[in-house]
C-alpha cells in the first residue's frame, strides 16, 4: 500500500481536483507483504505493532519527504508557498520517525 497517497487529504484533493474518486480497496497489501482488510490498517504509528511494517512505512515517509524537498524546490512544478511546502515536507518526516520509533 503506498501510504503517502492512501490517506484523506489526498483522497479530498483529488475530489476537489477532478470530482471523482474511487473507492476505497477492500484489502490491501502491508509492508510485510500480508494481505489484510483495509480497516484493519492505521496511519498512525503509535497503533502499528508490526515491526517489519512499521520500517517499510517509515521509509516511505522518508522518500516521499525527500522527493517532496525536491519538488518544491524546482520551479513551476508545484506552486505552494514556502511555509506550507516546509509544512508538508516536515509532517512527512515527523511521521518517518514516529514509524522507525519502536515505542
Amino acid at each position: 500500500m503506498n501510504l503517502t497517497r492512501a490517506g484523506a487529504d489526498v483522497r479530498n484533493l483529488l475530489a476537489s481536483t477532478f470530482g471523482l474518486v474511487a473507492d476505497l480497496p477492500a484489502e490491501v497489501e502491508t509492508g510485510c507483504g500480508r494481505r489484510v482488510a483495509y480497516a484493519r490498517t492505521s496511519p498512525h504509528p503509535e497503533r502499528v505493532t508490526c515491526l517489519t511494517c512499521r520500517r517499510h512505512a517509515s521509509e516511505q515517509h522518508r522518500q516521499f519527504a525527500e522527493d517532496l524537498a525536491s519538488m518544491f524546490r524546482m520551479p513551476g512544478v508545484l506552486d505552494v508557498h514556502g511555509a506550507d511546502a516546509a509544512k508538508a515536507v516536515a509532517r512527512h518526516r515527523d511521521l518517518a520517525r514516529r514509524f522507525a520509533s519502536a515505542d
